[in-house]
């Protein structure tokens, strides 16, 4: 196996899921197998229990583990699927040791952080890197290892320790180490700024790691003076110090890599020049240079409660592009906060409460996406309604297709105190409640995770057509409160449609509303499984519905 380690220095949020990401999808161009691994040094066991505002979205896998948005992003790149395994925390490395230090398995030693936590984590890498993830058999030929946080953090020092053992435990050719590290230019000089990347390979030599390649985030490319001055200071060939410096989109990023025979430097490292080809990113290319040329645009109105935080939302907004491109158009996102469309929000802010729906109502659909608690929820309802009354396209994805139902349940049953369980527990009308296999004492790895598999009740139905008519789909699931299955004969009658049911027929999966050009409602999160070139079905006709050209597409 092959290793290729990504870390980063000076501050977070440099893009190394992206560039680690992108080194993968170029060595797959190679004609490599490639798998991935992403090191979060937090103590959480899983992602799940993590606010969006913390690290960003929590991203579903099919086996149901909740992981880091960056697993999104290797999924998303490298087209292949991963387990919960791929993704390593403290937590986990901590709880696998002291489960076996209770059983004995330490005979009397006294458990320590150098061999036992490191070699955790070592046996944890390996076994895990000859995982096959493409749906080939027989292990990867190179597993790329982002390692999460900055070099020099406490809490990533035992996996900065590992790693140092890992690489002379399988020898220098088959370990490639990859830092990224940020190259600012100051306002008053002008003048790229190589001290903080010193500094920040100093720190990791100093823990016993040498890169082999520098991979130098920059608002512009990096001159050939700061290359020359990074390699002498930091002991890296200028031909391997890479200028990773802002695009127009991420999908450039393989190619600034391909362009700097990143490829042949990596190779050369892991002694594999021999059997690998040159890179073919033709599909990346067209890819990149469709969406940069792009003029048609279509209006998104996001209604969420994370909106503060883009990354909150990242694998919706992946799909919508990824949909939005099949389609030929540029989307352009219109963030709206539901609690700005709130009535009480006009007594406070009469302005921001205008402007929010100004905002909506200049946007061609409306997308409520997944989230908990009842913040901005009457916001959300009255963004459905306004969907509904007015034959805008609207997508709501598990809260956002909980929402539809209870906004439909108050305005068209006349239950105006229809409500989740989540929201108001003593609601009279609760059209939306607690699973029955749910837990109310433990809230992480509790709620209905994973790929699952929904049944189509009508081949005719709109969402049934955009995924060619099967039987089922598997989408990935994240949820603990459901359609209350006792209202759903009285929504029926009243009109809202239940299209998609789970294998007992109980769970209610996908809503639509007829004589409406795309009122969807789903309990899944198809964006999960969305790539770049295939999108989800869903975003698809959502996007089309938007632009008005659904009907043609299904015809």
């Amino acid at each position: 196996m092959k290793y290729v380690v990504v870390t980063g220095g000076v501050v977070s949020g440099l893009g190394k899921g992206v560039t680690a990401s992108s080194i993968g999808v170029v060595l797959k161009a190679c004609g490599l197998r490639v798998t991935s691994i992403k090191i979060d040094p937090y103590l959480n066991t899983d992602a799940g229990t993590i606010s969006p505002f913390e690290h960003g979205e929590v991203f579903v896998l099919d086996d149901g583990g909740e992981v880091d948005l960056d697993l999104g992003n290797y999924e998303r790149f490298l087209d292949v699927t991963l387990t919960r395994d791929n993704n390593i925390t403290t937590g986990k490395i901590y709880q696998s040791v002291i489960d076996r230090e209770r059983r004995g398995d330490y005979l009397g030693k006294t458990v320590q952080v150098i061999p036992h936590i490191t070699d955790a984590i070592k046996d944890w890498i390996t076994s895990v890197a000859v995982i096959p993830v493409d749906g080939r058999v027989g292990p990867a030929d190179v597993c790329v290892i982002e390692l999460g946080g900055t070099v020099g953090d406490i809490e990533s020092m035992p996996f900065i320790e590992a790693l140092r053992q890992l690489s002379y435990s399988v020898g220098q050719e088959n370990f490639c180490l990859i830092h990224v590290s940020l190259v600012p230019v100051l306002g008053v000089v002008g003048e790229q700024k190589t001290k903080p990347t010193q500094h920040s390979v100093r720190e990791l030599r100093a823990l016993g790691l040498t890169p082999h390649l520098l991979a130098c985030r920059s608002a512009q490319p990096l001159l050939d003076q700061t290359k020359e001055k990074l390699s002498q200071f930091c002991h890296v060939p200028a031909g391997n110090i890479l200028s990773i410096h802002d695009v127009p989109n991420i999908w450039h990023v393989p190619l600034l890599l391909r362009y700097q025979d990143a490829h042949n430097a990596i190779l050369k490292q892991l002694n594999l020049l021999s059997i690998a080809g040159p890179p073919d990113l033709q599909e990346w290319t067209k890819r990149a240079e469709t969406f940069d040329n792009l003029t048609e645009t279509v209006k998104v109105a996001m209604v969420g409660k994370y909106t503060g935080l883009s990354d909150s939302y990242l694998s919706v907004l992946k799909a919508l592009l990824h949909a939005c491109i099949s389609c030929s158009l540029k989307p352009v996102i219109q963030w709206v906060a539901a609690s700005d469309l709130e009535d009480e929000k006009a007594k406070e802010a009469p302005q921001v409460h205008a402007a929010a729906w100004e905002t909506l109502k200049d946007s061609a659909c409306i997308l409520v996406p997944g989230g908990f608690g009842n913040r901005g929820t009457e916001g959300m309802i009255l963004a459905a309604k306004f969907a509904r009354e007015n034959q805008v396209p609207y997508l709501g994805i598990c809260l956002g297709m909980q929402i539809s139902v209870i906004e439909f349940a108050r305005s068209v049953l006349g239950l105006e105190k229809a409500n989740s369980a989540e929201f108001d527990p003593d609601t009279p009308d609760p059209v939306v409640i607690f699973m029955p296999e749910g837990s109310r004492t433990h809230m992480g790895n509790t709620m209905r995770l994973g790929s699952r598999k929904t049944f189509f009740c009508d081949h005719n139905c709109i969402t049934s057509k955009l995924y060619n008519n099967p039987d089922h789909v598997d989408e990935r699931h994240r949820h603990r409160y459901e359609v209350n299955p006792d209202s759903v004969e009285a929504l029926e009658a009243a009109g809202l449609k239940f299209m998609g049911k789970d294998e007992t027929g109980r769970r209610m999966e996908i809503l639509e509303l007829p004589n409406h050009p795309f009122y969807v409602g789903v309990q899944f999160h198809p964006e999960f499984k969305s790539r770049p070139g295939r999108p989800s079905p869903l975003f698809t006709g959502f996007v089309l519905a938007a632009s008005g050209r659904l009907k043609a597409y299904l015809s």
